[in-house]
């Protein structure tokens, strides 16, 4: 019960704050936009039922458009690196690696400096969105207010992560989404449970704030006339999958290259945002559809008409808003990647539609597959595909493509595999700093401790079919070789037997495919050591060596007989 009054107080005002500064954030931004976009260049793009009409005008005075970015960019990048230099870049990453690494402290200023320098990168045209912004106000807040309430180290970590669900859940009208967001944003795979319950308190009042200040409309409009009920067509879902698994890897590999140049640029970092200002201008100035967060062009989309463009130029525009986006956050602007991944992946959805509708089994509109693209590109490169999938229905007001987005969004997530967008997310609770200390135990065991010592091994001239069988008859992945001396020379695991023709097999010998170049572990190696390795080289399995002797075997190891000992040494207990 005192966990509870804690979090319901807390949380309200985590809410009530985030409420309030997604608030003023939308209005700072569409007023900015109004003045930059509308009034200097006549240019007024769409916007999302939810937030105005998608009818769209100009821009009028096109050429001014790479003047006002890099006016923007350059303003922006003053703001940040004068006043609050971890404000720059998309936001939700600082704050993972605040949660992660920097026991969940903020500086009180940076919330401020990130609403303002946001603002004015993305309502001068900048390729950004609202989500890095919105989760580092929220979460700065939280940090603030825990720390003036001299709350634990851990609950400075809750509250943070509680204000990025709430900021994030308020200014997409997506309160659940935005709490699961915010407790699996924080891995590459799992979810952080102890942040749940506080953040689904301050996302509900987040939520409930912002839309009273302006209404309850989903983002894209409520009541779209969407169903599933063509078996048939998950095929093309799954091709969907498919692409944005591929779009999403280049999106990640394209922002972190032209990040990494501009960070090796010795030149003034507050400039480096205004020279990504001016390449987003000059590539609007043949594609203005670049220009801002994009949700207007994706609503077009899910209109019966659609947008009315050809597959060649729908596929230009999303290599452009990727370019885009990279250049804008990439050069040390301020604002999110959320929004312009969605937009990709609508638009990646939006092209697959119209390469396969002329085949049938295809819906008699876009909308569909754009909402769809939407949660399956960036549900894997931002590895929160269950929050995605609840985002999206909740900001399209429709729950009805649960299943095209399950199997559309878990390709996409198998092809992404551990690129992320967020380098700051780390592989899983267990690696986690967080949870050091759950996982000590780890410290003190000795991997001779938890180790088979009877090991099946192969020696280098048994055949790929003997290796085989033993590797099936013992549902094993990998087995030790040995030469005529007994000394460790190579292992061969199951996916290198596989690799080689069957008809090979009785011919074909382990020491032309067993591999030599090995990580092992010694028998008196911490487990955590030994756990840490085998994430590093993400295998499963390490051979153990004599302490004295690296040559002679003495037994394996695999991440199961660590987990084991883990739950033998704290009574069968298990860490949440």
């Amino acid at each position: 019960m005192r966990y509870l009054r804690k979090w319901m107080v807390l949380g309200v005002l985590i809410g009530v704050v985030a409420g309030l500064g997604a608030f003023a954030f939308h209005h700072a931004i569409q007023f900015v936009s109004d003045l930059a976009l509308g009034q200097a260049l006549g240019f007024f793009p769409p916007s999302p039922h939810g937030e105005g009409s998608s009818e769209y005008s100009g821009p009028s005075r096109w050429w001014l458009i790479p003047a006002i970015t890099t006016a923007g960019g350059l303003l922006a990048g003053i703001i940040v690196f004068k006043l609050a230099p971890e404000a720059e870049g998309h936001g939700t990453d600082a704050a993972i690696e605040a949660y992660h690494r920097k026991d969940g402290k903020v500086r009180w200023h940076v919330p401020f400096v990130k609403l303002v320098a946001s603002a004015i990168t993305i309502g001068s045209g900048g390729s950004a969105g609202r989500e890095g912004p919105t989760a580092q106000i929220g979460g700065g807040f939280g940090s603030f207010l825990a720390q003036i309430l001299h709350l634990s180290t851990n609950d400075r970590r809750i509250a943070l992560a509680a204000g990025m669900g709430a900021g994030i859940g308020a200014i997409f009208k997506a309160p659940l989404g935005g709490a699961i967001l915010a407790s699996e944003i924080m891995y590459l795979q799992g979810l952080e449970v102890q942040v749940l319950f506080p953040t689904f308190i301050a996302t509900l009042v987040g939520y409930t704030v912002f839309a009273s200040l302006t209404d309850f409309t989903p983002v894209f409009g409520s009541g779209l006339d969407i169903t599933f009920n063509d078996p048939i067509s998950l095929i093309f879902y799954a091709v969907l999958g498919l692409a944005c698994g591929v779009g999403g890897i280049l999106y990640a590999r394209s922002f972190y290259a032209v990040h990494r140049v501009f960070q090796r640029w010795n030149i003034k970092p507050w400039i480096k945002p205004a020279i990504g200002g001016l390449i987003v201008g000059l590539i609007a100035l043949g594609l203005p559809q670049v220009l801002g967060m994009g949700y207007g062009w994706v609503q077009i989309a899910m209109s019966p008409v659609g947008l009315g463009l050809s597959i060649g130029m729908m596929i230009l525009i999303i290599l452009a808003k990727i370019v885009a986006t990279s250049f804008s956050v990439g050069s040390g602007g301020s604002g999110g990647v959320f929004a312009p991944g969605v937009v990709i992946g609508g638009l990646i959805g939006a092209t697959v539609w119209q390469t396969f509708h002329f085949l049938g089994h295809t819906p008699t509109t876009a909308a569909p597959f754009v909402i769809v693209g939407m949660t399956a590109f960036f549900g894997a490169i931002g590895h929160a595909p269950l929050a995605m999938i609840v985002m999206i229905a909740e900001m399209t007001g429709t729950y009805t493509l649960l299943p095209p987005a399950m199997i559309a969004v878990g390709i996409a997530t198998v092809v992404v595999g551990r690129h992320s967008l967020y380098h700051s997310q780390v592989s899983s609770p267990v690696v986690s700093p967080v949870h050091r200390l759950e996982y000590s135990l780890l410290h003190n065991l000795k991997v001779w401790e938890a180790m088979k010592a009877n090991v099946i091994t192969v020696s280098p001239d048994d055949t790929i079919e003997h290796a085989a069988g033993l590797v099936r008859e013992r549902s094993i992945k990998g087995l030790p070789v040995l030469d005529s001396e007994g000394k460790l020379v190579g292992i061969i695991a199951n996916l290198d037997i596989v690799q080689i023709p069957h008809e090979k097999w009785d011919t074909e010998l382990v020491e032309d495919h067993m591999v030599t170049e090995l990580a092992v572990a010694h028998a008196n190696d911490s487990l955590d050591d030994a756990l840490q390795l085998m994430r590093q080289l993400n295998i499963g399995r390490l051979p153990i060596v004599d302490n004295h002797d690296a040559s002679r075997l003495v037994g394996i190891i695999t991440t199961s007989d660590i987990v084991d000992a883990y739950h033998d040494q704290r009574g069968g207990s298990s860490v949440v």
